[in-house]
């Protein structure tokens, strides 16, 4: 019984594993799209898509290990699980280090490849929740002034209202008002909320002058 939601990509030259293999994983219930040679799929595959990408390592015309590093040049990094006949340490670490989240060797147990795939999707989830997260954020910081850009600055420096109003030279209620409007526009509670938030932006705190 599958626990995550997606598409679950396929590549192998083998039709007979092909087969198989789109067996497995609509037997747990997942969405499956299978293709014999990696340069069938390289359109197929969408950022901002949950899903995974088992593939064959030895396939035709481009190999597994090349169409993962064509798709993490496109900016699509779509958890891939490795399966292959002819894996060795080295191309193992190898795949691992360029972003794989698992590398099998056939025969594989049923057991264990749903296993891969079940975290694989579970991980390209997260991926997309982040991201999305990060657009939200991003979003909401647009929406501030620069006068309201500018108070947050100070504002997650630590800094009191009167402090900060001495050094952009106005009055403490103004300061009151743009830090207020900041944490509203911003969807935080706390100055912690919204200094976690600046983290995440890449928003720098301001010195005292």
């Amino acid at each position: 019984m599958r626990t995550e939601t997606g598409t679950v990509y396929v590549l192998d030259d083998d039709p007979g594993m092909l087969r198989a293999l789109s067996r497995l994983l609509r037997q747990g219930g997942y969405t499956v799209e299978t293709y014999s040679s990696a340069k069938n799929f390289q359109d197929k595959c969408r950022p901002g898509e949950i899903c995974c990408l088992i593939l064959d390592v030895s396939m035709p015309e481009l190999d597994g290990l090349e169409l993962h590093r064509r798709l993490n040049r496109a900016g699509i990094h779509s958890p891939i699980i490795f399966l292959t006949g002819h894996g060795n340490i080295p191309m193992s670490v190898r795949a691992i280090k360029e972003g794989a989240v698992d590398f099998l060797t056939k025969p594989v147990g049923d057991v264990e490849l749903l296993e891969a795939v079940r975290l694989a999707l579970k991980t390209s989830a997260e991926r997309q929740n982040e991201i999305a997260e990060a657009a939200s954020l991003a979003g909401r910081y647009a929406l501030l002034t620069p006068r309201e850009q500018e108070v947050m600055s100070h504002v997650i420096a630590g800094k009191l209202n009167k402090q900060i109003a001495a050094d952009l030279g106005t009055g403490e209620q103004n300061i009151k008002i743009h830090r207020s409007r900041v944490l509203g526009k911003m969807a935080v509670e706390s100055v912690a909320d919204l200094v976690r938030a600046a983290q995440r932006l890449g928003v720098k705190p301001q010195p005292s002058s």
